[in-house]
């Protein structure tokens, strides 16, 4: 990781306007069609869940102000972002997860089956490896949502960016999944989170 030179950033005012926030986080949510990616999943047998995260995970990483972080006061470049998922217990509590990120689907897809075996055989809330360098994400495949709020800490300095899945609906032959998503806007605007869905609507319909 590196540290970005917020003094030469070009966003530099809008950087110092929004740390001046008590919660600077903003959120929104949007669909991305899952169609192919659904069909995929079943073809080969593979989770459906570790095949849409694996996209997006691959979107996350293409979105450079999505690899920002605010430590001490400065902005750390990550130079790889990995996931901190959520997987449920059949007692339906869950885990905190730490999948390390491969564009590799395979290599990816055993990172995600070593956690989830650690969390179901387990009561640990928390990863043995954590950094701030991931996402935090989760899924609610019960309810078609079209609006989320995330809990806050309080810490205007948390930075990692959350995101939500949701249930899937059928609209003209399309499956339409609801991703919620809050980041904090001192390190990303509208435009990061234009690109990141965008690039995640392209990764989704890559998978055949």
């Amino acid at each position: 990781m590196k540290y970005l030179d917020i003094e030469s950033w070009n966003r530099k005012q809008l950087f110092e306007h929004f740390r001046t926030l008590a919660d600077p986080t903003f959120g929104l949510v949007a669909n991305v069609e899952v169609s192919k990616t659904y069909q995929s999943a079943k073809e080969e047998k593979h989770s459906f869940f570790v095949r849409y995260l694996h996209a997006c995970m691959k979107a996350i990483n293409a979105v450079e102000n999505l690899k920002y972080r605010l430590e001490d006061n400065k902005v750390v470049v990550y130079e790889v972002i990995n996931a901190s998922a959520t997987i449920a217990r059949p007692d339906n509590t869950f885990g905190f997860s730490y999948i390390a990120y491969s564009e590799s689907f395979e290599e990816f897809n055993f990172n995600f089956l070593k956690e989830k075996e650690r969390i179901l055989s387990s009561n640990d809330l928390f990863p043995q490896v954590y950094s701030l360098g991931c996402i935090h994400c989760s899924a609610i495949p019960w309810i078609n949502f079209s609006g989320h709020k995330e809990p806050f800490s309080g810490n205007k300095n948390d930075s990692v960016p959350q995101l939500s899945f949701g249930k899937i609906s059928h609209e003209n032959n399309k499956m339409l999944m609801p991703v919620a998503m809050n980041v904090n806007h001192a390190l990303v605007d509208g435009y990061h989170v234009g690109q990141f869905f965008e690039k995640y609507q392209q990764e989704l319909d890559k998978i055949d």
